[in-house]
């Protein structure tokens, strides 16, 4: 059976005390965070860091040292039934500005709950609680 292995990475910014999470609007109508495919010889963090950058231009983000979950599950493509893991990291951006590729429709900063609630798989759902305690256990 084939596999696939992408990252990405949850991205937040803090303004004056309030964290946002940003979640980007993909063609095929859900919405999510920045991933794609780790291609031959990167890194989990190399290939989040070059995903980030292509999908939303930024290229100031820091790594939350900490924070790593996967997703795993299974999808279609073309009739072949495909086994796909994404390692999410957990970024901190100061920049609002987002210039979006070719791949999305849109994006909101959003707080939380909004954000929760935006979100379209439970799998990523999942993983935004799981960052969110984080930062609030941190007190980042």
């Amino acid at each position: 059976m084939p596999a696939e292995y992408s990252a990405g990475a949850i991205v937040f910014r803090k303004t004056r005390g309030t964290i946002r999470y940003l979640l980007l609007h993909y063609e095929e109508g859900h919405w999510g965070s920045s991933k794609g495919h780790i291609e031959k010889g990167e890194t989990i963090e190399e290939t989040a860091r070059r995903e980030i950058r292509e999908e939303t231009g930024l290229t100031d983000i820091e790594f939350i040292s900490g924070f790593k979950e996967q997703n795993s599950y299974f999808y279609v493509n073309q009739g072949a039934r495909i086994f796909k893991t994404v390692t999410f990291l957990l970024a901190q951006t100061p920049t609002t500005t987002i210039k979006l590729s070719y791949e999305h429709i849109g994006f909101k900063w959003l707080s939380y709950e909004a954000a929760l609630e935006k979100i379209t798989f439970a799998d990523e759902k999942r993983v935004l609680q799981k960052a969110n305690a984080f930062i609030l256990e941190k007190g980042l």
